[in-house]
C-alpha cells in the first residue's frame, strides 16, 4: 500500500473518531442545556401561557436528529385567567399532545459557525389538538400591547430557524367554544396538514407573503358530520382543504339539514318554526385573512362562492305560531348585532333552487312556491362600522326563475348605517302563465286561476323599519278566478260558479290595461305590522300594488257591499268573494315567514 493511501485512510478514521466524540460530547453536555432551553423558551414567548412537558428527548447531534416522545404543550388556566381581568388574554388558546416529535437532519456547523438552523423536516406523530375559543370584547376595540416576538425569544441562541417541511398526519381535532359560561364542541379525526418553508429571522415577521412565518399550510379534512346541540338538525360535508399562500378555503357537499321528517320536525318543536334544509356542493372562500380569522376569529375575505344547491324551508299552520316584534330584526340588521366582525367584498350565488313549502291547517294539504336557478351578487357585506361609515350601502343583484318560468330579477340596498333599517328594493318579473302559482294557491287558500297570461311586473320600492313605498305596475290579460269548494264538501262540483262569475265580472279586472284601456298603476303606501318579518312585509307592500293595478281600490269594495245590501242573495255571497278574494291575493306572491330563520342560524 503506498503512503499517500495510508496518510488518507489515517485522516477518515481520525474524522470519524473526531465526528463520534463530538457527538457523544454533545449528546452528553448538551441534552440537559437543550431541555432548560426549549422549556425556558416557550414559556417566555407564550408570557407564562404555555409549559412543555415531555417523557424523553432523544438527541443524535452525527444525525442531526432529535426526536420527543410523548410531548405536550400545556395552557395554564391561572395565569389565562389573569390576562382576561387585565384585557390581555387572546380568544384562542391550544392544548397539544404528541406521541413523537422528530426533527431530521439539522446542521450543527451552522449552528456553531453561523448560529443558523437549518431543519430538513419535522413529523408531528398522533397528534391531538384541542382549541378553545373564548371571544373577549376587548380585542376588537384595545391596541394589543407591544410584545415580544418568537424571533425575540430565539435570537440570543440562533440568528435564523428555518423548517423546509412540517408533516403532520391523523390528526384528532377538537374545537371548543366557550359562550356564557356554557361550551360547545366539535370534534375532527384523520385531518391532514403539510407546512412549507418555516422561516424565523429579523424580517419574516413583517414578510406578508408568510402567515405566522410560513410560507404555506396546506389542510385537508376528508369529512365531518355534526350534531347540533339542540338536537333538532345535522351539519356535515365531504371534504374540507385549505391554502394559506392561496387563501383558500373550500367545502364540498355542505349540508345543514334536519334529523327527522317534517312531521316529527314540528311535532317535536310543537309549535310553527320555520324548518329549514340548505345543500351546497361548493362553498368557497378567496383572499380570507388567515390571521385574523385564528386570532380574533373575524371573517374577512374577497369573495364567497356559493354554488349548485338548494333552500328549502317549510312552515306548518297546524301548530300555532310564537308572535313577536319584528322592528329592528331584519336580515342586514341582524348582521350589524353579530358579535364576529364579517367583511366579505363579494359573495357570489350561481344556481341554488330555493323551495317555500307550507301544510295548511284549513284544507290539510302542502302547497309550494320555487325560485329556480337562482343568481347574482351581493357587495359589501359587513359589520365593519369604520368600513360603513366610508361606504354605507350593503346591495344584492339577484335573479331567479318563479316556478321555474317567469325571470324574477330584484336589487336590494341597505343603508347599513340608518338607526331607522332604510333600505330599497325594485325589480322586474318577465312573462309567465299565472297558472303556475296554483301550486301554493290551490292547497293553501282552496282557489286557483283558471287562466291568465303575466306579460310584466316592475316595482320602485323604498323602505324603512315603519313603512313601505313607492310604485307598482302590473301588465297581465285574460285573469279568470275559480274559487273552490272544501275537499269534500260537494264532490261533483269543484268550483262555485256564481261566486268565481262575481269575482271575474265585478271585482277585479281581467287585464291591465282594463276594458276601457285605462292602465292602472299602484302607488304602494304600506304601514308595517310590528309582527310581520322583513320579506312578509316587503310582499304585503307588493300585494297592495298588485290589488290596485288589478282594480281592487277601496271606492270599488265599498259600492259594491253597497249595491250588495238591495239584495240578500247577493250580500251574503258578495261578503264572502270579497274575503276570499282578499286571501287569494295575499297568497298570489306569498314568500315565506321568516320569523325563525335566525333564531335557527344562531342555534
Amino acid at each position: 500500500m503506498k503512503p499517500v493511501w495510508k496518510w488518507i485512510i489515517g485522516v477518515l478514521v481520525v474524522i470519524i473518531i473526531a465526528v463520534i466524540g463530538v457527538g457523544w460530547y454533545f449528546n452528553r453536555n448538551w441534552k440537559p442545556l437543550l431541555e432548560e432551553r426549549l422549556k425556558e423558551v416557550v414559556h417566555n414567548s407564550t408570557n407564562g401561557l404555555y409549559s412543555l412537558r415531555y417523557d424523553d428527548l432523544d438527541l443524535n447531534i452525527t444525525l442531526g436528529n432529535v426526536t420527543l416522545k410523548n410531548a405536550e404543550l400545556i395552557p395554564d388556566s391561572a395565569v389565562y385567567q389573569k390576562m382576561v381581568l387585565a384585557k390581555e388574554a387572546p380568544n384562542s388558546r391550544f392544548h397539544i399532545k404528541l406521541t413523537n416529535l422528530k426533527v431530521r437532519s439539522f446542521n450543527l456547523w451552522d449552528v456553531i459557525r453561523k448560529r443558523k438552523l437549518f431543519i430538513k423536516n419535522i413529523t408531528f406523530e398522533s397528534p391531538d389538538i384541542h382549541m378553545i375559543s373564548e371571544y373577549h370584547a376587548y380585542n376588537d376595540t384595545i391596541k394589543p400591547k407591544e410584545t415580544k416576538t418568537l424571533y425575540d425569544n430565539i435570537k440570543d441562541v440562533f440568528s435564523s430557524v428555518n423548517v423546509r417541511d412540517i408533516k403532520i398526519d391523523n390528526v384528532k381535532f377538537k374545537f371548543s367554544k366557550i359562550e356564557e359560561g356554557k361550551s360547545s364542541d366539535i370534534l375532527l379525526d384523520s385531518i391532514g396538514i403539510k407546512v412549507h418553508d418555516v422561516l424565523l429571522d429579523e424580517t419574516s415577521i413583517k414578510d406578508t407573503t408568510r402567515l405566522f412565518y410560513t410560507k404555506m399550510v396546506e389542510i385537508d379534512v376528508p369529512g365531518f358530520e355534526y350534531d347540533l346541540s339542540n338536537g333538532l338538525y345535522v351539519a356535515k360535508f365531504d371534504r374540507l382543504t385549505i391554502n394559506t399562500q392561496e387563501q383558500n378555503v373550500l367545502l364540498t357537499k355542505v349540508v345543514y339539514k334536519p334529523k327527522m321528517s317534517k312531521g316529527n320536525y314540528f311535532k317535536t318543536r310543537g309549535q310553527n318554526v320555520t324548518m329549514a334544509d340548505l345543500r351546497f356542493d361548493t362553498l368557497r372562500f378567496e383572499k380570507l385573512d388567515f390571521k385574523r380569522v385564528i386570532d380574533d376569529q373575524q371573517t374577512i375575505a374577497r369573495n364567497v362562492q356559493i354554488k349548485n344547491g338548494s333552500i328549502s324551508l317549510y312552515n306548518d299552520k297546524r301548530y300555532p305560531k310564537k308572535s313577536s316584534n319584528k322592528i329592528g330584526k331584519s336580515p342586514h340588521q341582524q348582521l350589524l348585532k353579530l358579535k364576529q366582525l364579517i367583511h366579505i367584498d363579494t359573495v357570489f350565488l350561481s344556481n341554488v333552487d330555493v323551495l317555500y313549502g307550507e301544510f295548511s291547517a284549513k284544507f290539510h294539504q302542502e302547497g309550494v312556491i320555487t325560485f329556480n336557478n337562482a343568481s347574482g351578487i351581493i357587495t359589501n357585506v359587513t359589520n365593519d362600522s369604520l368600513h360603513l361609515k366610508k361606504e354605507p350601502w350593503m346591495r344584492a343583484d339577484l335573479s331567479a326563475k318563479i316556478m321555474n318560468q317567469g325571470l324574477l330579477k330584484i336589487n336590494f340596498g341597505f343603508n347599513m348605517m340608518s338607526k331607522a333599517g332604510v333600505h330599497t328594493y325594485k325589480g322586474t318579473l318577465g312573462r309567465m302563465q299565472a297558472t303556475a302559482f296554483n301550486k301554493i294557491l290551490k292547497p293553501l287558500l282552496n282557489v286557483e286561476i283558471g287562466e291568465g297570461n303575466i306579460r310584466g311586473i316592475s316595482f320602485n320600492m323604498q323602505a324603512n323599519d315603519r313603512r313601505n313605498w313607492g310604485d307598482f305596475r302590473f301588465d297581465y290579460d285574460h285573469l279568470k278566478i275559480n274559487l273552490l269548494n272544501k275537499p269534500g264538501e260537494d264532490m261533483n262540483k269543484t268550483k262555485k260558479g256564481i261566486l268565481s262569475f262575481v269575482v271575474n265580472n265585478v271585482l277585479i279586472n281581467d287585464s291591465n290595461p282594463d276594458a276601457n284601456e285605462v292602465y292602472h298603476i299602484g302607488k304602494v303606501n304600506y304601514t308595517r305590522v310590528p309582527e310581520h318579518t322583513f320579506f312578509k312585509t316587503m310582499w304585503q307592500s307588493l300585494l297592495e300594488g298588485i290589488k290596485q293595478c288589478a282594480g281592487i281600490s277601496k271606492e270599488r269594495e265599498a259600492k259594491l257591499l253597497g249595491a250588495a245590501e238591495n239584495v240578500k242573495e247577493i250580500t251574503e255571497g258578495s261578503k264572502n268573494v270579497i274575503k276570499k278574494t282578499g286571501n287569494f291575493f295575499k297568497g298570489l306572491f306569498k314568500k315565506k315567514d321568516n320569523e325563525d330563520k335566525e333564531e335557527k342560524k344562531e342555534k
